[in-house]
């Protein structure tokens, strides 16, 4: 078999982000290469470098400076030009040390570029494109590592040497610093989304319950209205009426649980149906048209919402004596309308208006529309449209 032929899957290490440290290396990681100090140090103790006392003395200067830079680079009190003219000033010691006493002193251009790295890590970046801090930070540095070696006199494999040794700390060390900046935001976008994602479902939770009961409780108000007004008078209808009561009671609580494990809605037919009985034990004479084929589940469902909304405010709201209900389904759109001949002030459109709100968030995921207002004739007329020719090719394929 041949390992190169075809389009091999990749590997993707298994990483959990949660055990990634947001923050990556602090300071001290950084640090710790002044190890690299111990080359001039070597030069000193075997005693090439006069006078002592100065090589001591540009030493401490850029250990210092060093610790500096990186101090303040990583600490945020300070701003950023702070970090970056100490370290033009550990630039320069660097170049006067190299070039004053040469020798293993060049090893101090590498410890300079990982400083440079440091300092570019932690810049902003506001435009697109290269880098330009990296560019010049670690570009200048280099190029004045290979300046200085050939000022000083060190052959061609010296100054390359230098030269990759410095540009690979910078750009590694600029490098990890904005891959942990990358992993700290995207650990922040997951919390965000995570958190947007628990106040939709609580929306969604809460939408569901109002479409759900609103209907449901309003029937049942009604109904319990009727039974106190007949209970004395009619004893049998008022009983009739209180067990109906009983039976929707244990509807809404079925309905309740569906929502609860996620269930969206009973279906248009259910829903016209119980449109017919709610209105007509309400006092308003009821007329429900329906045409065309059956409707995919989604579309379905929907209108089914619709009809639960349209019917809610006319018993609530309306004072209507005759309510409409048509349904026209064809190739390209299902449309339902839902018209009274009541005040026109129906309370889908009122200050409330959270049943409205629900509709027109749901009716947007599919593309709907969501239409509420006086009809030009009287009354109120709620219309919705919802598009079903992309459901059915959806289907199809």
């Amino acid at each position: 078999m041949n390992p190169w032929k075809g389009s091999p899957q990749r590997r993707v290490p298994d990483l959990d982000l949660e055990q990634v440290d947001r923050n990556g290396p602090g300071g001290q990681a950084f640090v710790f290469w002044l190890i690299v100090l111990v080359w001039p140090v070597w030069d000193m103790a075997k005693g090439h470098n006069h006078p002592l006392w100065l090589a001591a003395l540009a030493l401490a200067a850029f250990a210092f400076l060093h610790l500096a830079v990186v101090r303040t680079s990583f600490d945020g009190r300070f701003p950023m030009r702070v970090p970056v003219l100490l370290l033009v000033a550990q630039t320069g010691v660097a170049s006067a040390a190299a070039l004053g006493f040469q020798g293993r002193w060049f090893t101090l251009f590498p410890l300079l570029g990982l400083a440079t790295g440091v300092v570019v890590g932690h810049m902003p970046r506001r435009a697109k494109g290269p880098e330009l801090h990296m560019l010049i930070g670690i570009g200048t540095v280099s190029c004045l590592s290979v300046l200085v070696g050939w000022v000083g006199g060190e052959d061609n494999g010296a100054l390359a040497a230098n030269w990759y040794g410095t540009v690979t700390a910078g750009i590694v060390t600029a490098v990890i610093l904005r891959l942990f900046t990358v992993i700290g935001l995207l650990r922040d976008a997951r919390e965000e989304l995570a958190e947007a994602a628990v106040a939709s479902e609580r929306l969604r939770f809460s939408r569901d319950l109002h479409d759900l009961l609103g209907h449901t409780l309003s029937l049942m108000v009604v109904k319990a209205q009727a039974v106190r007004r007949i209970a004395e008078r009619d004893p049998a209808v008022a009983a009739e009426q209180a067990a109906d009561i009983e039976t929707v009671g244990r509807q809404a609580l079925d309905e309740v649980r569906q929502a609860v494990s996620g269930y969206r809605g009973r279906g248009l037919a259910d829903e016209l149906d119980a449109a017919r009985v709610a209105l007509s034990d309400s006092g308003v004479d009821v007329i429900v048209r329906r045409t065309g084929p059956p409707l995919p589940p989604q579309q379905d469902a929907l209108l089914g919402w619709a009809v639960r909304e349209g019917v809610t405010n006319v018993i609530r709201h309306s004072g209507a004596a005759r309510c409409e209900i048509t349904v026209r389904i064809d190739e390209d759109d299902a449309v339902l309308e839902v018209k009274d001949d009541g005040t026109g002030k129906g309370g889908i459109g009122g200050a409330g208006g959270h049943g409205l709100r629900g509709l027109s968030e749901r009716m947007e995921a599919v593309s709907g529309t969501v239409q509420a207002g006086s009809a030009p004739e009287g009354g109120f007329l709620l219309s919705v449209t919802v598009p079903v020719a992309s459901a059915l090719g959806a289907g199809g394929k």
